[in-house]
């Protein structure tokens, strides 16, 4: 079964994360299924990310984030996580870029990538 999970970022602990929250619960999301962290994305060591990638998400799965940055704020990093995605069949959605919100027909799969 094929799952998908959810993912928000803030720098730190004073900043909260209720438009990331919000963005997800429009999209109906259950509490269960949504992974935080308030961290630096200066690097990828975060409690939360690190939980996804290794012990929930499954090739098949989705994770959704907000935005692309919320992954990482390093260009590098996000690099190296699409092409984990991609490596291992875990679809990525970024609610601020359109395009990967799509639901596309069978055998047209490819446009994600």
């Amino acid at each position: 079964m094929n799952r998908v999970y959810y993912y928000a970022r803030v720098p730190t602990c004073e900043q909260n994360l209720d438009c990331q929250l919000e963005a997800f619960q429009k999209m109906g999301a259950d509490e269960r299924e949504i992974i935080t962290d308030k961290e630096s994305g200066r690097n990828l060591d975060r409690p939360g990310y690190q939980a996804l990638k290794t012990a929930m998400l499954r090739p098949g799965d989705t994770l959704v984030v907000k935005s692309l940055d919320r992954l990482s704020r390093n260009k590098a990093d996000i690099k190296t996580e699409l092409q984990f995605f991609k490596d291992n069949g875990i679809r990525l959605k970024v609610i601020d870029l359109p395009t990967t919100m799509m639901e596309l027909p069978e055998g047209q799969e490819w446009v994600n990538e």
